[in-house]
């Protein structure tokens, strides 16, 4: 295990993992925690003063050098990525992140880091396995054959092989975790990148705070999907950079629901029933998908279990004291 004063670095520490992962990392009380990312500060989702924050471009291979010195150990969350809204109309945005796991698994060779963990996505799976609201949970094993997202997913699957083969070759140890569908507080909630539980809170308390009693869905609303609390991935992440799992694991929910049941969930949160106008030509991804955590339970004797309305109460809560901030 690591000692509480070696170097930490966190890559996409501005972000909404990425910072929530900060605030764990000196909970537990670690003392050297290097958070890089590209933002401005200002723009951080979380930053905090006794932490190492350096401003950063990771797609360069200089930068990530720089950053990697003298790590003990490697999380590598930074990408450009967003919700479906996002994902679907920048593709190529998306696969430029695969020169950031590039240069730095580059990096943590020529510094001797000793683990490096890799956050991929659920977007990695085949898409044929994902065509019916009714979808069986996704096991680990349904990457292959290849057919994952366009775009996102492709990337985040190359950085997985470039992971394992820098564990093959240089002995590096890798982890890698597929996360689905990460939300919380301290999370993007409005501008184009935010995925549907924050989407849909700002929607909905917009509407309440309007008058105005609708909410416009993206798709017809049945399309299915889970999603995973931030405390739980935060947890699972730390558990696998310090396991002895080779392979790729499910970080996710396996609480299935439609979008609108999680609709549902929110109104009942804010004590009021909207009209519901469905957009039928938005970006709505994969007509299903869910995590199978068979693997996850096996291997670490954990699987996230934060319950869906309890999480959604937490980000909606979170994201109100935000839109009626003075």
């Amino acid at each position: 295990m690591i000692n509480k004063q070696d170097l930490i670095v966190i890559a996409g520490g501005g972000g909404f993992i990425g910072g929530h992962l900060v605030a764990r990392l000196r909970e537990l009380g670690h003392t050297r925690i290097r958070s890089v990312d590209c933002k401005p500060m200002s723009e951080w989702y979380q930053c905090f003063d006794d932490v190492e924050n350096w401003q950063l471009d990771l797609q360069e291979k200089g930068t990530c050098l720089q950053a990697a010195e003298g790590a003990t150990e490697i999380y590598m969350l930074a990408a450009d990525m967003g919700g479906m809204g996002f994902i679907e109309n920048n593709r190529a945005l998306c696969m430029l992140s695969s020169l950031i796991n590039t240069h730095m698994l580059l990096a943590a060779k020529e510094h001797g880091v000793k683990r490096y963990f890799y956050s991929s996505s659920a977007c990695v799976y085949a898409a044929d396995k994902q065509t019916s609201p009714d979808v069986v949970a996704l096991k680990e094993s349904d990457a292959y054959p290849a057919m994952p997202e366009d775009g996102y997913g492709w990337e985040k699957l190359f950085a997985e092989r470039m992971c394992r083969h820098f564990s093959e070759d240089f002995g590096l140890i890798t982890r890698v975790a597929r996360y689905h569908n990460v939300y919380g507080p301290n999370g993007t909630w409005e501008g184009g990148r935010e995925k549907a539980p924050a989407a849909i809170c700002r929607k909905v308390i917009a509407a309440k705070l309007s008058g105005k009693h609708e909410i416009e869905i993206w798709g017809d609303g049945q399309q299915t999907r889970s999603f995973t609390y931030i405390d739980d991935c935060v947890k699972g992440t730390m558990m696998l950079m310090h396991s002895e799992v080779e392979e790729p694991l499910n970080v996710g929910s396996s609480q299935l629901v439609t979008i609108n049941q999680l609709v549902d969930i929110v109104e009942r949160i804010a004590e009021i029933q909207l009209k519901r106008n469905y957009n039928l030509s938005a970006p709505k991804g994969v007509r299903g998908r869910n995590s199978d955590n068979t693997l996850i339970q096996q291997r670490l004797g954990w699987q996230p279990d934060t319950r869906l309305e309890d999480g959604m109460e937490q980000t909606y809560r979170w994201i109100y004291k935000q839109m009626t901030a003075i």
